[in-house]
């Protein structure tokens, strides 16, 4: 009161007032401003932070990872868990960063995680057993198309001998590919190969160029779509039972796929096919409690999880093993007992052994 009585007796007075009353504020506002700081930094000590290693923000890895990390971390806000997605260059750097401690999760091709878990091929000599699984979140569904006059069997064995386009070079496309035709006992020496993107294969069996090509993707594939409706003369080929079994013993990374009658125009009937999961995967480093929320969380809140993507309709709990070869963090674990799925034994976590 005395500062507003003294404001209102003379001019001078009152400029003096206000001088005195400037400083005043001043150190007001910057004791407000070090005890919101203070308070953040004891919030933000408390708080988790994740980060989720996807791939290049064109594809569909970088979008469900950030989803993901949306639903995430609204849902487990009261736990002061806070998720993010990071871009990268895909699968195999995932691992790195993984390594580095630079992100908690990734988005891992099914391949790619078996061969980092087991030190081959693209990690040779160098296993990463600290790798652990958590869930299928979509599979990349075989499309190995072929010119109907190619055909003999209607199975990968007609690959042989013909021009066929293996995925461009360095692709994850390439690698599942070259190990699929050994699966079967093929190579780039049994076949006249082509380095394409999915666009300029069907482009090149339209106008003669090539007899086909490997189309992974999910279902429907644009281009397979574009194959079809543009009245290429070809169909995709059939996966036998004995070919998916050789094929998995050099990678365990695929399972039976169906393509239904009429996912394509002019498909009549269904294709036996193959297909090799993208799954969610962390290390043995992250403690079980945080992995057993974001599984829950991923499971229980089906509804929003399904709009982030398209892709996002295939993660189910009675899809969420399907192809993984990488055992189980314990978290994850934790929450499959819980709903009473079918754990098969190599994918229990070996610290549970």
């Amino acid at each position: 009161m005395q500062i507003f009585s003294v404001c209102y007796t003379t001019s001078g007075n009152h400029i003096m007032t206000i001088k005195r009353v400037k400083p005043l504020l001043t150190i007001l506002i910057f004791c407000a401003l070090v005890v919101m700081a203070i308070t953040g930094k004891v919030e933000n000590a408390h708080k988790r932070f994740l980060s989720v290693a996807t791939a290049s923000t064109g594809g569909t890895y970088y979008p469900m990872g950030v989803g993901l990390a949306n639903i995430w971390s609204h849902h487990l806000k009261q736990e002061n868990i806070q998720v993010t997605g990071q871009s990268s260059a895909g699968s195999i750097e995932n691992i790195d960063l993984l390594k580095k401690n630079e992100a908690q999760l990734a988005i891992l091709q099914s391949l790619i995680a078996v061969e980092a878990y087991q030190g081959v091929r693209n990690f040779e000599n160098r296993p990463y057993q600290d790798l652990r699984s958590i869930s299928v979140l979509w599979p990349n569904v075989e499309h190995f198309v072929l010119l109907n006059e190619k055909i003999k069997k209607g199975t990968l064995d007609d690959i042989a001998s013909t021009r066929f386009s293996v995925g461009p070079q360095a692709s994850g496309t390439e690698q599942s590919t070259l190990i699929i035709l050994q699966g079967v006992n093929l190579n780039k020496q049994s076949i006249h190969p082509e380095y394409l993107g999915y666009g300029e294969t069907v482009s090149a069996m339209r106008d003669g160029r090539l007899d086909g090509g490997a189309l992974p993707a999910g279902v429907p594939a644009s281009a397979v779509t574009d194959m079809y409706a543009s009245g290429v003369p070809a169909q995709i080929l059939a996966v036998t039972d004995d070919q998916l079994e050789k094929i998995n013993s050099i990678a365990n990374s695929w399972f039976r796929f169906v393509i239904e009658p009429d996912t394509y125009p002019r498909q009549k009937q269904a294709v036996q096919t193959m297909a090799q999961p993208n799954i969610l995967m962390t290390t043995r480093l992250i403690d079980e409690k945080t992995i057993y929320e974001l599984t829950k969380v991923m499971f229980e809140n089906q509804k929003e999880v399904h709009q982030i993507h398209s892709a996002a309709q295939y993660i189910l709990p009675e899809n969420a093993l399907k192809g993984v070869s990488v055992p189980l963090h314990p978290g994850a674990y934790r929450y499959y007992r819980e709903i009473n799925l079918d754990i098969p034994d190599y994918l229990i976590p070996p610290e549970l052994k």
